[in-house]
């Protein structure tokens, strides 16, 4: 069900933006360039260049992190440019959970530098949300990204190709040690994929548990690399 409230009150601060010159989202500072002021873009949480290749976790030298060598992933990497820590967390916390759609423009835009240094996919692919949460918020996030990230790159969206058939209790709410199980059979591919590299979009990475169970179904649906494209990444806590 379609969320009016929540779309309405994004259409007045669109209105604002347009009319008025740009504030940060983070501190209401006035910004110059898109929607972060410097001083906030200054202080966001940067993840440093040796990182793990398979799933951009800091890593001595860049080389695979010790989680990934003892548990390879199936996705083929993840590109990220932070960590999900202050104040960015902030950031994505109320673009995810309280209806900021004017923060996926400043997401993407932290996105890009990252992703259009590689290889452009065949296709993007959001990741899927419950149709609990999607009635909850009456929108996905990872949807919002992959779309003006699409644009961006001018490749195909496919929004549909993947859905999410199994709801399960948030994986933020679950030991690390249990979300592999939790997501475990949520995900089905719909789409012909045969022959594609794939990104898939999403906001955050935790343990890589959700990206590896929709990795597994790309792949065998035909995927030949699936590639996780994320705003931020948390980070174990011994990084």
């Amino acid at each position: 069900m379609f969320n009016f409230g929540r779309a309405i009150l994004n259409y007045c601060s669109s209105l604002r933006q347009h009319a008025l010159p740009p504030l940060c989202l983070l501190c209401s500072a006035h910004a110059r360039c898109g929607n972060l002021c410097a001083g906030c873009r200054s202080d966001l949480p940067h993840l440093p260049v040796e990182r793990c290749p398979k799933c951009a976790a800091p890593s001595r030298a860049a080389e695979v992190c010790g989680a990934c060598l003892a548990h390879p992933p199936a996705f083929d990497r993840v590109l990220a440019p932070c960590a999900y820590a202050f104040p960015l967390d902030r950031l994505i916390q109320s673009f995810k959970y309280g209806g900021k759609l004017a923060a996926a423009p400043a997401l993407a835009d932290l996105m890009w530098p990252v992703v259009s240094a590689e290889a452009a996919p065949d296709l993007i692919v959001p990741m899927p949300l419950g149709a609990q949460r999607l009635r909850e918020r009456g929108f996905n996030q990872s949807l919002e990204l992959a779309r003006l990230l699409a644009a961006r790159m001018d490749v195909p969206l496919a929004r549909a190709a993947c859905a999410r058939v199994r709801d399960a209790a948030p994986q933020s709410a679950l030991p690390w040690k249990e979300r592999d199980a939790n997501v475990r059979g949520a995900f089905v591919c719909t789409a012909d994929v045969r022959g594609y590299a794939i990104a898939v979009v999403d906001d955050v990475l935790t343990t890589g548990a959700t990206l590896n169970e929709l990795s597994r179904v790309l792949y065998r649906a035909g995927a030949v690399r699936v590639t996780g494209w994320v705003a931020a990444r948390t980070l174990a806590p011994e990084h």
